[in-house]
This record gives C-alpha cells, structure tokens and sequence, in this order.
C-alpha cells in the first residue's frame, strides 16, 4: 500500500486487498485447477463467463498470458493479427505473439483504439501466396495508450461485424471492460457480444490481486487452456485468488464510477492548466494522459517530491489512473499539485 500522505496515480495495478477481501481469501474452499478440481476457480469462471454471455471461461496469471492465449489459440504460425497501433498487445507484452504464436501483427491507427469497418476491409489481406493471412482482429476496450477511452457497443459491433463477413475471428482484451461498462451505462455483455474472445483483468480497477479470465466459446476455451498450460499458466489451489476476483466482482464494479468521478477531477486541473494538453477521450474513465511542455521525466520527478506519483508514458506524456485506494481527498490534492507544477 502507498506510504501515508502519497496519491499512488501510477497505475489500477496497485491496488491492495480490503479486509473483507482478505476474509474471502482466507475462508476459499481450494482444490488443485490444473486437475480441474478448484470450486472457486469454478465460481469466477462461471460469473465471468455469465457477465459476459460466453458460453465458458478460464481463469489465468494475467492479462499478457490471456491475450496471448487467445491469439495463439486462433491463429497458426504466420497468421496475421490486426491490432491499433497503440494497443497493449503490441506495447506492452514483449512481442509475444510473435516469439510463442508465431504470428505477425499489422498495425492500424484510430482515434479510439477501434478501426472502423473501412480500416478493417482496407487491412485484411488478399488472396496472395506471398503476403500472411489474416486470421484474427484484436481490440482494446478501454483502451490505456488512448486515454482510458471506452468505446461504444456501436462501433465494437461494427468493426467486429466487418472481421466475421471477412473471415477473421475477434479478440478483445478488456483488461478494464467493467470500467467501459460503467462509464458506457451498459452491461459488460453488450460491449462484447460479437467478440469471439475476452481477457478481462481482476487486478485492476476490481482490486483483486492476481489474474485475468478469458471468456468464449467451448471449443475455443479449451485450446486456451492448453496454452496456459503450455506457457506454465496451470496453477494449482489458487481458489485462494479466485475468491478474491469473485470478492471484486460482488462489491467493486458498480463503485468504478467513483474513480471516474476522481479521474474527471484531476482532469479538470489538467485542462485548466498551461503547461499541458489534456487528451480528451469521447467517453472518459479512470486515466488521465496528458502533454507536457517539460520533459515528462523531469515533469514527474518533480510531482514525486509533492507525494503525488504518476507515470512517464513517453517523452512529454504522463498518465495519472485513479483507483479504489484513492479517495476524494487524494484526488483533489493531486489535482492541486498537477495544476501547481503545470503552471
């Protein structure tokens, strides 16, 4: 947990386990889930997959495995996946997809991280023996490098709609889907109803500690698994974890709304202020991504030393992420100390 008297703005990962939380944990009823004996694994699973309206679901360390599973569970070597430029799978997982699916990712650029249908069609690759085969769409949804946006069912449904006329199965890492689904005023399941995939994160915004599930179709879910496995995903009594994320789910969805509330004060410093950019999503929700006249390195050492941290997301762009370890009052003095030092 932060130190007393720091706003921790770095990231939704840092969030810590409630008491209540940790009752629920310690009380777990475990069994071994790689046998496939774990009753609380089960339970989350099934909650996932019911929120979601997926016929089942997986439960994994992360979200890095979860949409990497997931790629190389529908594609096969030298496969083309069609990915936003700025999304998680193509920053943040380390060429993954690459080195164990062995696949290829083509780049697309949008404004919200979600090609409309013209990209998609313009992207898909021919009948051509010397280019890869599109095989697989991937989205973000929220989408982090973008501002935390969340993206409406609309335009989801119409990329996704375009990938399945075109052949191409859909994957979305919803790493903070509930957080789309609150911001957005709609159930989770309507946000994904025509993706294939799903990697939903319960170490986020939901303030469990560990883990990720993917939720699809049977068949599909079971080759996931095997992926898991494969990468050394199996875990054994981890309904210890699992009560956890089933903890989260009961009590910290529909409070998401309050990080918005405090992502939208912090923002508001920003936007007023001289020395930044605000970017500015349709529909906001936790991040907060700004840029700076200054250096941002030099930016964010300097906001350390007011006790307030938040993250260099590149030469002059700094992201703040509210959380459930952040209250009102945290987030009003870190806004007075972004509207300070922007100045």
């Amino acid at each position: 947990m932060s130190s007393p008297g720091i706003v921790d703005l770095r990231s939704d990962t840092l969030t810590v386990p409630d008491e209540g939380m940790r009752v629920a944990m310690a009380r777990a009823e475990v069994g071994d889930d790689v046998w496939g004996e774990d009753p609380t694994v089960h339970r989350l699973e099934e909650e996932i997959a019911r929120r979601l309206g997926k016929e089942t679901a997986v439960f994994v360390p992360s979200g890095t495995m979860g949409n990497l599973t997931c790629v190389a569970a529908q594609t096969r070597p030298g496969d083309e996946v069609l990915a936003d430029a700025q999304a998680h799978v193509v920053v943040y997982e380390v060429g993954g997809t690459a080195i164990v699916a062995g696949i290829q990712l083509r780049v697309l650029d949008s404004v919200d991280g979600v090609p409309d249908p013209e990209a998609v069609t313009a992207a898909v690759r021919g009948a051509d023996i010397h280019q890869p085969v599109s095989t697989l769409l991937c989205i973000e949804n929220t989408h982090n490098r973008r501002g935390g946006g969340a993206v409406d069912p609309d335009r989801v449904r119409a990329a996704a709609r375009t990938a399945h006329r075109l052949g191409l199965r859909v994957h979305c890492d919803g790493a903070r889907l509930f957080n789309a689904a609150v911001a957005l005023g709609v159930s989770p399941d309507q946000l994904v109803d025509e993706c294939d995939t799903v990697t939903v994160c319960i170490s986020k915004g939901l303030g469990a500690p560990v883990g990720s599930v993917v939720s699809g179709d049977t068949p599909t879910i079971e080759t996931v698994r095997r992926w898991r496995k494969r990468l050394g995903g199996g875990m054994r009594q981890v309904g210890v974890i699992a009560a956890a994320g089933l903890y989260a789910l009961e009590h910290n969805v529909d409070r998401l709304a309050d990080d918005h509330a405090h992502a939208a004060i912090i923002a508001d410093a920003v936007e007023a202020a001289s020395g930044a950019t605000l970017r500015v999503p349709a529909v906001p929700t936790n991040i907060v991504m700004f840029d700076t006249i200054a250096l941002a390195d030099e930016l964010v050492a300097h906001i350390r030393d007011e006790n307030v941290l938040v993250s260099c997301m590149g030469p002059h762009t700094v992201r703040c992420v509210t959380h459930l370890n952040v209250d009102v009052a945290g987030a009003h003095r870190a806004a007075a100390v972004l509207a300070r030092v922007l100045e």
